[in-house]
């Protein structure tokens, strides 16, 4: 069982995606994003399975993001921010989207 102190080391914040390409080199079907979490952070690359939302849909999309993870090598591609969501229905990822008002690098406690 997780205790809060091992809550407490995940750094949850609040980020804006900027950039979203398509990245056929992943094994599912993957974006590849780019995400601002503001000036204390700044632009990180995250890869994510969005893809059942369109590529507009997601630019200027606010999300939440654990920031202080290890990068992830997917592919030839580095994740460096897991882009949190959760499975619909349909196995589908649904993206956590903070409140419109939360600013960039808003951290979650």
């Amino acid at each position: 069982m997780a205790t809060i102190d091992d809550f407490n080391k995940l750094d949850i914040r609040v980020g804006k995606i900027v950039k979203v390409e398509d990245y056929p080199e992943a094994r599912k079907p993957c974006y590849k994003m780019e995400v601002d979490f503001g000036p204390e952070i700044g632009v990180k690359k995250s890869i994510g399975q969005f893809t059942h939302y369109k590529k507009e849909e997601l630019k200027g999309r606010l999300i939440a993001g654990v920031v202080n993870l290890p990068p992830f090598q997917m592919g030839p591609a580095v994740s460096e921010v897991l882009t949190l969501g959760f499975p619909d229905e349909e196995g589908k990822a649904i993206l956590v989207v903070p409140d419109k008002d939360v600013p960039l690098g808003g951290k979650l406690f």
